[in-house]
């Protein structure tokens, strides 16, 4: 298999910078049933050129367990599909997070890019290839490969060869090809799993929700496995019209085996159990991710989701089987609700960060000053942590939603002055697996009502 990236930008070496590979040095890489073997063919101020090349051992493809072949002649070795994707990310891990370091300033800069696939898997022929292509910006240039040149009565293969042209960022690019070259392949060497529908989401922000054919490349890319399917384009249709206040879509942390998502819930149902609550306020409920958790808890006898977005609420009504002890009610969290007043508890599950930081005092004086719950639950990002998301940007918010996102210290400092003048205690509890220099993925604050504590 093989791909090449060139550029014309002078100097064109820069393209080395943006990839981490230096133009005079080749370098290879071990897969788990091969090599890849990044070079450069050509590097000049007017034109520079990356190649990829990926070799792979059919037989050791077969016997890794990892992949659900049983031939050992296979297409695998030879044309780009799943096994160019993973080759992408083990070369270009730093390229596809948008980090530069020695020249930062390159990494939002639009290059003119030529890309070249001679052999690209192709369900479904040279127009899908256009179709997802195309409305990203690229000129796409496809050329069928015959079964045969021997025998051209036996018609085109699936095959083509693929040129892209445009001007793109690298890591845009990068992004591209790791998504559709899957979804063009259709037929993944690995198992797929909620956490591969999370990555998808990662790599496909910013473009995908917004692109035509976003149902077909996630049906594909996710080999239309209809559960991880329905979630991935469930997350997707959020992004469309939900607006600040509503459902947080945080980068979820990379090849767990439970979801940072999960976990954060779970230490929410935790929470709540622990202080006896029995009326809860979900506050910026979004799609309804913690109601259904909550519904099922039995301990709860009234809960209420609470959210800005008309939408964003029809979406949790949908998703809602029981209704029974569940309200929905549309309000914004900066103003003051005295019917929201009296409940247990009211959690805001990754809410603050969606909300302009001088609008904080007016959701602080809503939620601790009118509802005034006995316990309140706020769990937010710690920025420290982002360094550990593999396709994070440097210098970049978890979601382009995000207003900010908070040091553990800055956090720590904003809840201690919202206790303090609302009559509240506050400790601070981790989410997900902690680093020991970063802390953990997620910070939880649990103020309690000093006025509760002493009736």
């Amino acid at each position: 298999m093989l791909l090449t990236m060139t550029t014309t930008r002078n100097p064109a070496t820069d393209l080395g910078f943006l990839l981490h590979k230096h133009p005079e040095k080749a370098q290879s890489f071990t897969l788990s049933a091969g090599n890849a073997h990044v070079f450069y063919p050509e590097a000049s101020d007017e034109r520079c050129t990356v190649a990829l090349l990926v070799e792979i051992d059919p037989v050791e493809l077969v016997r890794g367990g990892g992949t659900s072949l049983t031939q050992y002649v296979n297409d695998r070795p030879y044309a780009g599909g799943s096994y160019l994707a993973v080759a992408l990310r083990a070369v270009f891990t730093t390229a596809l997070a948008g980090r530069c370091a020695n020249r930062p300033e390159l990494v939002d800069e639009r290059l003119p890019l030529e890309i070249r696939v001679p052999s690209l898997t192709a369900r479904g022929g040279a127009q899908v290839v256009h179709t997802l292509f195309e409305p990203l910006g690229w000129d796409v240039e496809t050329k069928a490969i015959p079964l045969d040149p021997e025998f051209p009565q036996w018609g085109d293969s699936r095959y083509v060869d693929l040129r892209l042209t445009g001007t793109q960022r690298v890591v845009d690019a990068l992004r591209h090809l790791y998504v559709l070259l899957p979804a063009l392949d259709g037929d993944k060497h690995y198992w797929i799993g909620q956490d591969e529908a999370d990555k998808l989401l990662r790599v496909g922000e910013g473009w995908l929700a917004d692109h035509p054919e976003r149902d077909l490349i996630t049906n594909r890319y996710l080999e239309r496995r209809r559960p991880i399917v329905s979630y991935a384009l469930a997350r997707l249709a959020e992004t469309d019209d939900v607006p600040a206040e509503a459902e947080a879509r945080v980068t979820e942390l990379p090849d767990r085996p439970e979801p940072l998502a999960v976990q954060r819930q779970g230490s929410v149902l935790a929470a709540l159990r622990a202080v006896g609550a029995r009326r809860v306020l979900d506050l910026g409920c979004g799609g309804g991710a913690l109601l259904r958790v909550l519904q099922k808890e039995p301990s709860f006898t009234e809960i209420v989701g609470v959210d800005v977005s008309a939408s964003a609420l029809d979406i949790a009504e949908k998703r809602l089987k029981d209704k029974t002890r569940i309200t929905l009610k549309q309000s914004a969290l900066t103003y003051a609700d005295p019917s929201l007043a009296g409940y247990d508890a009211a959690v805001l599950m990754e809410v603050i960060e969606h909300v302009d930081e001088e609008r904080l005092p007016a959701l602080e004086h809503a939620v601790f000053g009118v509802a005034a719950p006995r316990t309140v639950l706020v769990t937010t990002p710690n920025a420290e942590y982002n360094r550990h998301f593999e396709f994070l940007e440097e210098g970049r918010f978890r979601h382009a939603d995000h207003r900010f996102e908070w040091t553990r210290a800055q956090f720590r400092s904003w809840a201690e002055g919202v206790a303090a003048r609302q009559g509240y205690d506050v400790r601070h509890l981790p989410v997900g697996q902690e680093s020991q220099e970063s802390g953990p993925p997620t910070q939880m604050a649990v103020f309690t009502s000093r006025k509760e504590a002493v009736a």
